[in-house]
């Protein structure tokens, strides 16, 4: 372990002295005290509260090593059995039946469908399950200060973080969440909870551990923020003629900008044609038959704003139509 590694370690597992006994430590790391610095000068954080929270964090290289090898990152085949399956789907209906007023009420207000909301908790955590074991405090002082994976947007998450402490929404020394700093049932980031949580139940705080009302508002509320158009497809399974023709429109990435005429030059068929001005995304995925092609649309780009991944939204969805079709066949 090189000296700065091991000062690092050391300063990070320091014990905290009590506030009114604080005396500021000569060996907080450079990078952390510049970042105190910022937050406090830019906040109005007491400073003192700001450097034993950052002296008491550890540096945790297990969170490192999910970050550089992140689950959605497997192949579709090996990707998707471990989200759309039984115990999601069943646990979705059973979620659905609990909570059926909350989720009618939560899709009038926001337009946002009930499968999509309750496939979110059931990708996300099953349900509440499983939460996240690391502090979150930890992981954002670990990948903003020692991760190579966007370590400015973990600062800014950790900002975020300090301030939803200021507020009294979470106890930044307790909070428990992911490996990158998510956490409740929905697995909101700091900036995300800050942001986009709602105050469903009308308490006065948003409460994404304990508060159904608040978990299921906060998802239904993310997505019509970053513009779930209500009543419209998500994805359209499509056949491609050529592979090699349709590779310019898969290298474009998940945002839809291809019209039908550009999937049609391609050799692009979908189960039906793009409408008007609708633009889709071409997307492969690697399926145990083969490539498996889908025309990404708009409300599929929405998903992607919860999570980059496109294994990620369309095992959200398809774990959405199994537990919408379980739902309504209930009663049959």
């Amino acid at each position: 372990m090189n000296p700065d590694r091991r000062r690092f370690l050391g300063c990070l597992g320091a014990a905290a002295l009590p506030a009114e006994a604080y005396e500021f430590p000569a060996l907080l790391r450079g990078d952390l005290a510049a970042f105190a610095d910022r937050v406090v000068a830019r906040h109005g954080l007491d400073e003192a509260r700001v450097r034993e929270l950052l002296l008491g964090a550890r540096f945790l290289p297990a969170v490192l090593r999910s970050m550089a090898a992140p689950g959605t990152a497997r192949p579709w085949k090996v990707f998707r059995p471990g989200y759309v399956n039984r115990q999601r789907i069943d646990g979705g209906v059973s979620f659905w039946r609990d909570s059926e007023p909350l989720l009618a009420r939560t899709r009038e207000v926001f337009g946002v469908p009930e499968e999509l909301v309750v496939a979110i908790l059931g990708v996300e955590t099953v349900y509440g399950r499983s939460t996240g074991g690391h502090r979150v405090l930890d992981a954002l002082v670990t990948l903003g200060f020692e991760g190579q994976n966007r370590p400015a947007y973990f600062q800014s998450e950790l900002e975020e973080f300090l301030l939803l402490a200021r507020d009294g929404v979470i106890d930044p020394v307790t909070a428990r969440g992911s490996y990158a700093g998510a956490m409740g049932w929905p697995q909101f980031m700091p900036s995300s909870l800050r942001r986009l949580g709602f105050d469903l139940d009308g308490d006065g705080h948003v409460d994404l551990w304990g508060s159904p009302a608040d978990i299921v508002g906060s998802v239904a509320n993310y997505f019509r923020q970053h513009g779930w158009r209500p009543g419209e497809d998500v994805v359209l399974r499509a056949s491609v003629a050529d592979p090699k023709e349709a590779e310019g429109l898969v290298s474009l990435g998940i945002k839809p900008v291809a019209g039908r005429r550009d999937l049609e030059v391609r050799g692009v068929i979908t189960e039906r044609p793009l409408r008007g001005d609708e633009q889709g995304a071409l997307l492969i995925f690697e399926a145990d038959t083969g490539p498996e092609y889908w025309v990404a649309l708009d409300n599929f780009y929405v998903i992607t704003r919860y999570n980059r991944s496109q294994n990620y939204a369309l095992a959200v969805w398809q774990l959405a139509q199994a537990i919408a079709m379980q739902w309504r066949s209930r009663s049959i």
